[in-house]
């Protein structure tokens, strides 16, 4: 593979000291068939030159990048699950594949695989991932990217011709390794790890590691390491807020499935709420309703207090936890403020107005059971869609009185040019139905793949959420430019 000019390999991670991984081999799986490359983040991130049978040898068979990682590396890490520690963690069937430098905005990336065969912390499983949990992930990383939710981006999906076993699907099932591209793959609980069994020395390492490569702004702080729990802290929330405007459910908020850098990562029993309900549960396992849509501010909270935890030993944790209660729902208020705004299309009016809105359209989605995501869609633009509102297949859910609250907080609001736009010469606008990823679509999507081989609904639902981002403003990555290849 020729390297393309905005091709720009890292081993950033190689500058740990020892002790945060450990040299893995990739299993040999028996065919690869590629399914899904996403060319969009290949081509800025300089691997979209890459043939089909480059792009296997690459994502299938894991050969090394040019000038990167030499061999693949299993992370370690521990975490509470649950709420309950769990020291038999790792990277139980993944690896960290290669790090190259974003030619765009200059930030670190990790290629991470998922099903990529056993490590030392398989815990007896068998390192694989079924190809309907790659087709899940990337469906709720294509959808969260196109409503702009930060997030890990599926770079790859391969099937791998195997067929497993598994507790929780019909089985057996067939076989995938999925590679995702993203910002940094240390979690909250690579830190537990090392602050559990005692080694201060490797957690202050890996927070220098951090401010290094993720945070180097904050190298300057008088209180490098605050500022840097601060910094995740916030960032953590800003991503808790962005997920209960889109109505996502994470569904497993354990502190090893939160990264350091405020992306979602880690799929595996998602939903998007057909309504709003705070109690809505994604995973079938979660009996108590500890991860519900309407307590994932608390579990983002607890964890924050556990990655504070971590730290004991290297600074003082008491400014570090007075510093997430100073912030946490001034951070939480803005983020779904800003949020909600955007995904209705408004221009922002300020603090007290935006929160009187705000707090009038949850009381209308809670009191009318309207579908959450057609009330956003069917009121993008405001009152300036009412005639759209009134055509809705869901109109008889604004004859409710709540939304008359909304309709007088909505006077003084003016559409964003995006949305002008939009209403103006989108045909995405036009339709009855948003686009949505709820249970009833995932499942027909993945039964069309199971029964018939067929892949066509598959490519069709991708293209379609992303002309969604499309027409309200989140066109994808940008590509780099000639002089960002230098």
């Amino acid at each position: 593979m020729p390297p393309s000019p905005h091709y720009r390999p890292s081993r950033a991670i190689a500058e740990l000291p020892e002790g945060f991984f450990d040299v893995v081999e990739p299993a040999r799986f028996p065919r690869h068939t590629l399914r899904f490359r996403n060319d969009r983040w290949a081509a800025r991130v300089g691997l979209g030159e890459l043939d089909d049978p480059e792009w296997i040898a690459a994502f299938g068979r894991f050969d090394p990048l040019p000038d990167g990682l030499p061999l693949p590396l299993a992370l370690r890490y521990h975490g509470h699950q649950f709420r309950a520690y769990n020291p038999d963690l790792g990277d139980g069937r993944g690896f960290l594949h290669a790090q190259l430098l974003d030619p765009v905005d200059g930030r670190l990336l990790d290629l991470g695989t998922k099903g990529s065969g056993t490590t030392p912390y398989s815990r007896g499983g068998d390192g694989r991932l079924t190809l309907k949990g790659g087709v899940r992930e990337l469906l709720a990383t294509e959808m969260l990217e196109a409503q702009g939710v930060r997030t890990s981006k599926t770079f790859s999906l391969i099937e791998t011709g195997e067929a497993l076993m598994r507790g929780d699907e019909p089985s057996p099932t067939r076989s995938s390794v999925l590679v995702r591209l993203q910002h940094g793959h240390l979690r909250f609980g690579s830190f537990q790890r090392h602050a559990h069994l005692g080694h201060t020395d490797r957690v202050r390492a890996l927070a220098e590691h951090c401010i290094e490569h993720y945070y180097p702004e904050l190298a300057d702080e008088a209180e490098p390491i605050r500022a840097l729990y601060r910094e995740i802290a916030r960032r953590t929330v800003s991503l808790v807020g962005s997920w209960m405007v889109a109505g996502f459910v994470h569904g497993v908020l354990n502190t090893d499935n939160m990264n350091v850098t405020g992306e979602s990562f880690d799929y595996g029993p998602w939903r998007w709420l057909p309504r709003y309900d705070p109690m809505f549960t994604a995973a079938y396992f979660d009996h108590s309703g500890l991860y519900a849509f309407g307590r994932q501010p608390e579990a983002a909270a607890w964890n924050l207090q556990r990655l504070a935890e971590s730290f004991d030993g290297v600074t003082e944790i008491g400014p570090l936890l007075d510093d997430l209660r100073a912030g946490f729902h001034r951070w939480l208020e803005q983020a779904v403020l800003e949020r909600v705004l955007e995904r209705l299309g408004l221009v922002s009016r300020g603090p007290e107005h935006d929160g009187e809105l705000v707090d009038a359209w949850y009381v209308f989605l809670a009191r009318s059971r309207v579908g959450y995501d057609q009330a956003f869609f069917d009121w993008y633009g405001g009152l300036a869609s009412e005639a759209r509102a009134a055509a809705s297949p869901e109109a008889r859910a604004y004859e409710h009185e709540s939304l008359a609250t909304v309709r007088a907080k909505l006077e003084g609001y003016e559409p964003t040019e995006t949305a002008r736009r939009a209403l103006r010469d989108d045909p995405y606008l036009e339709r009855e139905r948003p686009e949505s990823m709820l249970i009833d679509e995932v499942e027909a999507l993945w039964s069309a793949i199971d029964e018939r081989d067929d892949w066509a609904p598959l490519r069709a639902k991708v293209e379609a959420v992303r002309a969604m981002g499309r027409a309200l403003g989140r066109p994808g990555p940008a590509a780099p430019t000639p002089t960002q290849a230098d």
